[in-house]
């Protein structure tokens, strides 16, 4: 069990332009969402009023996080750079650990939801609302080394084939290469070895647990975390020996594997509540029925799903408790994006997700709004995270112009100066411009962050967020 909540969504290291720029267009696009579902209001504007629909015209901007003393020109570079920093993630929607802190100081989780997503209003889905999550992509299959899925606790069913087989017997899923075509077949032993069943692939192989006790081992997947309640599909290729697994689902049971992954099940009952009522929101905002053929995937690209070895009881009983509820702005769910920690402050969408060169590309969004997440004292809310506050390591200028200089997009040879002045409401730097012995180039923050990380050693601290300057950010 993690205690550190996983960084979310969509601001890794390794993101693209391109996917930079995809996911600034996705939340324009993604703003028609599902209907329908009952609603309280959970926040209001200053007419007290529940805010409507996403819009293109933000709320009232809130007052920014205490950020470093500006400049009034570029950051001169000295000898040596140090970097410092607040936050881990992009900084958009919840912090994870400002609700930890906001729920020690007595918040419940519909206050803590209505902070972090203003005008945002619950309502519900149907508690039958399946979802399926990619578990295994592509997976290389040979003779010698076939797809493998074990059916544990209880018996199991394969579809199409006219028999059940018992706990611990295997499904072994075998490709046969010839010329550009790949045909497979399936053959089914018992824990003894002896074989239960053997013959040509079915067209659509599906599997699927005889009871509620059985899991479905999907041993060829790299990880611990490799059994699955509910239905394991299975799609292979017909031109070469590749197969990508499928876990249909039904959403509550996928809950039970990702919110005590993304939130340490020890913290207070509040924030997973308002954990589970985000991952709720998030995953059914992504459902993709008859668009593809997975909704989601199991890794931090959507959110992080262990299956059913990732499952706690507390959690669990916490699931059970909200169940069905989601964030809807108008008649859409949510977009529910987190992060790990804010660092005193969330920021608006429009500032995170831009153009390659930091342009704002995507629309604002009414209940993704930046704003304070202190105390009345001023203590920061996530002030727990280990990453509250950071710096990387001193490097000198000469260190610097070679990791930037090793990619086009940000090669300005021998580095003199940085402009860190476009800022968002949290402190957040939106672009950077580096100044140089071979001219100027401006980056959105994410890749100037990326392009650091990359070069630095790999056991030195890295950028954390985009909320970071040349002097510790108060």
């Amino acid at each position: 069990m993690p205690l550190t909540p996983a960084v979310r969504r969509r601001s890794s290291d390794d993101r693209s332009t391109i996917v930079v720029g995809l996911v600034a267009v996705l939340l324009v696009v993604l703003l028609a969402g599902l209907g329908g579902g009952t609603r309280t209001a959970l926040g209001a504007d200053a007419s007290g009023l529940p805010s409507g629909d996403p819009s293109s015209e933000p709320s009232a901007t809130p007052t920014p996080t205490p950020a470093a003393t500006p400049t009034p020109g570029p950051t001169l570079l000295g000898a040596s750079v140090t970097f410092f920093g607040r936050g881990y993630g992009h900084g958009v929607g919840m912090s994870q650990y400002g609700a930890r802190g906001r729920a020690l100081a007595g918040e419940d989780a519909a206050t803590i939801l209505a902070h972090y997503y203003r005008g945002a209003t619950m309502g519900s889905i149907p508690s039958t609302t399946r979802i399926r999550v990619r578990v295994l992509y592509r997976y290389r299959a040979t003779s010698s080394k076939p797809l493998v899925v074990y059916g544990r606790r209880g018996p199991w069913t394969v579809d199409r084939v006219a028999a059940t087989f018992p706990a611990d017997a295997v499904l072994r899923v075998i490709p046969s290469t010839s010329g550009a075509t790949t045909t497979w077949r399936i053959r089914v032993p018992s824990s003894t070895g002896a074989v239960l069943y053997g013959g040509p692939k079915p067209a659509s192989l599906v599997i699927r647990g005889a009871n509620g006790t059985t899991r479905l081992e999907l041993r060829s997947k790299s990880s611990t975390y490799d059994e699955y309640r509910g239905v394991l599909r299975v799609k292979t290729a017909s031109t070469a020996p590749l197969a990508t697994v499928i876990n249909d689902v039904p959403l509550e049971t996928y809950l039970r594997g990702v919110v005590p992954v993304e939130m340490s099940s020890a913290w207070p009952p509040a924030a997973l509540e308002a954990q589970a009522i985000a991952s709720r929101s998030y995953a059914a905002r992504h459902l993709r029925p008859g668009v593809s053929y997975y909704d989601v995937v199991d890794t931090s690209a959507a959110q992080v799903y262990h299956g059913a070895k990732g499952e706690k009881a507390t959690t669990n009983a916490i699931i059970r408790t909200s169940a069905g509820v989601v964030l809807r702005s108008g008649t859409s769910i949510a977009n529910t994006l987190y992060h790990s920690a804010g660092g005193g402050g969330t920021e608006n969408n429009e500032n995170v997700y831009t153009s390659a060169t930091g342009a704002k590309v995507a629309g604002a969004v009414s209940y993704l709004r930046g704003s304070m997440d202190r105390a009345p004292d001023g203590t920061s809310y996530d002030a727990a995270s280990p990453y509250a506050t950071w710096a990387t390591r001193t490097y000198t200028v000469a260190q610097l112009s070679a990791w930037f200089g090793a990619d086009p997009r940000t090669s300005v040879g021998t580095l003199t100066a940085l402009d860190l002045r476009d800022r968002g409401v949290s402190g957040r730097l939106i672009s950077v411009r580096l100044i140089g012995s071979g001219g100027t180039k401006k980056v959105s923050a994410d890749i100037f962050r990326s392009v650091f990380n990359a070069g630095r050693p790999a056991a030195d601290p890295m950028l954390r967020s985009t909320l970071f300057g040349t002097a510790p950010i108060p």
